[in-house]
């Protein structure tokens, strides 16, 4: 069975003249016992909801995942869609995408990140465990992780959240094959893994990666550990090419045809290309359906429909227009981070599923709501997770939550540390998954702690992520409003950047959430409109003062606001930014790419250098971002237009 995974890794590989043959080849046993004897699942029901999770974290070796399922039953792929490995509409593409094939639990292939994000489904399971019972939430995560997945710097944030969790539901497999596409691992890397794996809490078990009796002894260790395990497996990269087994050669290259017909000689593979015996396709199918009759059994477990419903992962029913009503009746002035706690207060008593955090910010991010239990070892009921200084682990942990569905995590840190958590950010737009990022401080308005923390190009970095949502509120209202559009949207990340210091309440309606539009007109010229200033965050308030003085001079002023530039270029009206008036965006950030907004005759108005250590007024003044300075900026480009 395992060489039956060898050969198809082999053929596809050596098909596509692109690939990497040598870490499926080298986990070949191992899978074949995890997927054959222990995982829970039912090849018929891809989206059965306590399923264990399977996340291949050494994306490269995609034929593996790619075997398995074709092997065990899925619909799909096809032993045709592997003939097209890494070819254009393929659904078996380079690395494992899940938005390709059911079975395919989550997008892999930097380093790392697999493993991060099965942290984030453990966590899940357990809180979903906690709330459902054993009956209905009771499976594992499974992971094969290599090498490099852990020499990247994500893992270290990983293994110390799930060891101090104690995620006990959590196992993964480590590819120990001493190889990397340089060569041995010794000349990167001195480490102990192991001793850093028990130094995180973990429990570590060894076993020969080719060996069915000394892996089944490993994993049923890992099953009885109350912590997270890490199995040893210690193999042979390309186990079974004789010529270029336990080499780099064999780890990002097709082997070449000689090669695989020595390798199949060897294996004593005698089928033709693409092609399995009918004996071992038998067996491999009945692995497949090893788990129907404990899906049927769960399927009539009460709640089992309500469950499914909830990992369906459809837009939650949610109302806050009384809250609205009552901020537009106060008319207070409020950071928009505070706002958006205030929100968080309404939203989280009307939604269970939420699972807020913060990467060691909660006092600043405000993400923690009333009421919030902690979710941690003794708890996994609590709905509030403190993250520790783990930026990128915390994203790439949400990714996994909404991965795993049932519930839709929020995490909160600065913008300027968007930084740190970038690749998860991206990941989260790549899969299609609804994660909500509270980024705070989110301009030269944080003051004091200077350019280190002053967000400038953050905004325009994100805004060019493909499918990211990127909101800017200008008040409470709109935090209000981007929160409700940010819950709806399940099928793309977005991003809330909020103010650190108090914006003025500017609107006076409620009832239509005019931010869904990306941008509307907030005040309309009085005299002959000449300038529209597009503001965005705590900027708006500010243009609105500036358009006041361009009035008072005779010059009509509108001020748009624009919460949303990709909801904007979705849906938004045109007839905003007519061709006949000068347009200006006002933004505390760099002004990177709002050419596409105000046009190439426009005055973009923001910075391109980095911030100041400095109160806040004392920064927008020495920045020009003060309404007697845009004023002024907006005269004189009117009259050279003259």
């Amino acid at each position: 069975m395992a060489n039956s995974i060898r050969a198809l890794a082999m053929d596809a590989v050596e098909a596509a003249n692109s690939g990497h043959p040598g870490m499926p080849m080298g986990m070949a046993d191992a899978a074949t016992i995890l997927w054959g004897e222990y995982l829970k699942f039912d090849a018929a029901d891809p989206r059965w909801p306590d399923r264990d999770r399977f996340v291949l974290s050494a994306g490269h070796g995609s034929m593996l995942i790619y075997a398995l399922l074709y092997l065990t039953g899925y619909e799909a792929p096809t032993i045709d869609d592997i003939r097209r490995f890494r070819q254009l509409g393929s659904p078996c593409a380079g690395h494992p995408e899940n938005f390709e094939l059911p079975g395919v639990e989550c997008t892999t292939g930097p380093l790392g990140q697999g493993l991060a994000m099965a942290v984030g489904m453990a966590i899940a399971e357990r809180h979903q465990n906690a709330v459902h019972g054993d009956a209905l939430v009771d499976h594992r995560t499974w992971v094969i992780a290599g090498d490099g997945c852990l020499m990247e710097g994500v893992s270290h944030e990983a293994i110390g959240l799930a060891g101090h969790l104690k995620l006990g539901r959590l196992n993964v497999l480590w590819d120990d094959n001493n190889i990397s596409i340089d060569g041995p691992i010794s000349v990167s890397s001195s480490e102990d893994v192991p001793a850093r794996f028990r130094a995180a809490g973990w429990h570590v078990v060894a076993c020969d990666g080719h060996d069915p009796v000394s892996i089944r002894r490993a994993l049923d260790e890992a099953q009885a550990s109350p912590l997270p395990s890490l199995i040893r497996c210690t193999t042979v990269i390309g186990f079974g090419a004789p010529n270029k087994a336990g080499t780099e050669k064999v780890h990002g290259s097709p082997l070449g045809a000689a090669e695989v017909e020595a390798a199949k000689a060897h294996l004593g593979w005698t089928s033709a290309p693409f092609e399995i015996p009918a004996d071992l396709l038998a067996a491999w199918r009945a692995a497949g359906a090893r788990g129907q009759s404990a899906r049927a059994s769960w399927d009539a477990q009460p709640g089992a429909a309500n469950l499914r419903a909830l990992m369906a992962n459809a837009a939650p029913s949610l109302d806050l227009s009384a809250f609205k009503a009552k901020l537009v009746a106060d008319g207070k002035a409020v950071a928009s981070r505070k706002a958006s706690e205030m929100a968080l207060d309404t939203i989280n008593a009307q939604l269970s599923h939420t699972i807020g955090g913060s990467a060691d910010l909660t006092g600043s991010n405000l993400t923690r709501s009333a009421g919030m239990q902690v979710l941690d070892a003794a708890n996994f009921g609590g709905t509030y997770l403190h993250y520790g200084i783990r930026e990128f682990g915390m994203a790439a942990a949400m990714n996994g939550m909404a991965l795993h569905g049932g519930v839709i995590p929020y995490g909160g840190t600065f913008l300027v540390f968007a930084d740190y958590a970038r690749g998860a950010i991206r990941l989260s737009a790549l899969q299609q998954v609804g994660v909500i990022y509270v980024l705070t401080h989110d301009s030269i308005g944080l003051g004091e702690d200077g350019p280190t923390h002053q967000p400038i190009e953050h905004l325009a970095s994100l805004r060019a992520i493909p499918n990211v949502a990127v909101y800017r509120p200008a008040d409470a209202v709109e935090t209000a409003e981007c929160w409700e559009l940010a819950l709806a949207d399940r099928t793309r990340p977005s991003i809330l950047a909020l103010s650190r210091q108090n914006l003025p309440t500017l609107r006076t309606d409620w009832a239509e959430n005019r931010s869904a539009a990306g941008a509307y007109r907030l005040v309309a010229a009085d005299a002959s409109r000449q300038v529209v200033l597009v503001a965005t965050g705590s900027e708006v308030s500010i243009a609105v003062e500036a358009a006041k003085l361009l009035e008072a001079q005779g010059i009509g002023a509108d001020v748009v606001s624009m919460p949303s530039w990709e909801r904007y270029r979705e849906a938004g009206d045109s007839s905003l930014l007519p061709a006949d008036v000068l347009k200006v965006s006002i933004e505390a950030a760099s002004t990177f790419g709002w050419e596409r907004i105000v046009g190439s005759d426009g005055l973009m108005i923001g910075i391109d250098g980095f911030g100041a250590s400095a109160p806040a007024p004392d920064l927008y003044q020495h920045f020009g971002l003060t309404s007697g300075a845009i004023c002024e900026r907006v005269r004189a480009r009117l009259n050279s237009r003259k």
